[in-house]
């Protein structure tokens, strides 16, 4: 009797095995055209606000779950410290800038400085062939005594005069020019300070707007841990802006199910949260590697042992807009899509 029952215990244990293999079997093969899965929920890619510049938060617009416009003010946080790396940057270019003036204006005048050795050269070497002149004609008339020794000296003397006033003129001349260079290297220098002050002021500027914090884009703000007066830290989430007219259909397929999935295909959504409401979508994407592959840990070892277990690839699914639901869905909400493979 014993043994009886135990033989029905077998036969009944392997007729519900059989039989929930081929349910399930039927279940994702039977109906190829139309392919299901309850392993999906709603998502929508969150947006994570953070502060770029820490300090005390001075003013908090938004609370949990009230909506938000792109550009709208979050967080105000007090600015004053920045406010004056902002004036010292500003002075340091200022005075970077006055720099680079002097400098030009003091190339201009060098080149004023180089005509004005220039002319006085053209003057000397005038009255040096002049002095030349004399000097030989003095020279002739005291040889031919119709000269004074006296006049002759007088125009020797006279002659190195000039010699020597204008080897001076052509070394002022030289200097000048010389001196050009040095100008320019220095205006070289003080155009590089400019651009770092310049550069240095422009990253206050842009500190001190990031004071500001604004949303990037609309949507419902939730987990709203910004507190007046709460100091903040650079990269401390703030709050969540979450957008609600951009969410979609995350769902995990069985990969036996994809043979005829192609992205553009229909699909029926139905949500737990709203009985009697269907929503339309198209497939976006199929995911190039199942969740497992993206794991930490292999999921195949070296040892040769393999279990074969069928894997689920990610398939995303964008909702048709204008649909009148979308509006009451919410990340996270279960959801059973129907891709329609046929269509």
């Amino acid at each position: 009797m014993i043994k009886n029952i135990r033989y029905s215990a077998v036969i009944a244990l392997v007729a519900v095995v059989v039989g929930g293999g081929v349910w399930h079997l039927n279940k994702h093969a039977s109906d190829d055209a139309n392919q299901a899965t309850d392993d999906a929920y709603v998502d929508a890619d969150l947006t994570v606000i953070s502060p770029r510049v820490s300090g005390v938060v001075e003013q908090v617009f938004v609370s949990d779950y009230t909506p938000v416009k792109a550009g709208e003010p979050l967080v105000n946080i007090d600015e004053r410290d920045l406010a004056i790396a902002h004036k010292e940057a500003q002075a340091d270019m200022m005075t970077a800038k006055a720099a680079v003036t002097t400098l030009d204006a003091q190339l201009a005048r060098q080149a004023s400085l180089i005509k004005q050795a220039e002319a006085t050269l053209q003057l000397d070497k005038a009255k040096l062939s002049l002095a030349q002149t004399n000097q030989k004609r003095f020279k002739n008339l005291a040889r031919d005594g119709a000269g004074t020794v006296l006049a002759k000296q007088q125009a020797d003397a006279d002659l190195k005069t000039q010699q020597a006033i204008q080897a001076r003129d052509e070394a002022m001349l030289a200097s000048a020019k010389q001196e050009v260079g040095i100008l320019m290297a220095q205006l070289q220098q003080a155009k590089a300070k400019f651009e770092s002050a310049q550069a240095k002021l422009n990253g206050a500027i842009l500190q001190q707007s990031y004071a500001k914090l604004t949303a990037p884009i609309s949507g419902l703000v939730a987990q709203v841990k910004a507190r007046k007066g709460g100091h903040v830290n650079v990269g401390q989430p703030l709050l969540t802006i979450v957008p609600i007219d951009k969410v979609y259909i995350e769902a995990q397929y069985l990969e036996t199910q994809l043979a005829n999935v192609e992205e553009g295909q229909p699909v029926t959504v139905k949500v737990d949260a709203l009985p009697g409401v269907t929503l339309r979508g198209t497939v976006a994407h199929l995911a190039p590697a199942s969740l497992v592959s993206y794991s930490p840990i292999a999921p195949h070892n070296a040892t040769g042992n393999f279990t074969k277990i069928t894997q689920r690839l990610p398939v995303r699914i964008h909702l048709t807009p204008g649909q009148e639901a979308l509006s009451k869905l919410r990340v996270g909400m279960s959801v059973r899509p129907v891709i329609h493979t046929d269509q």
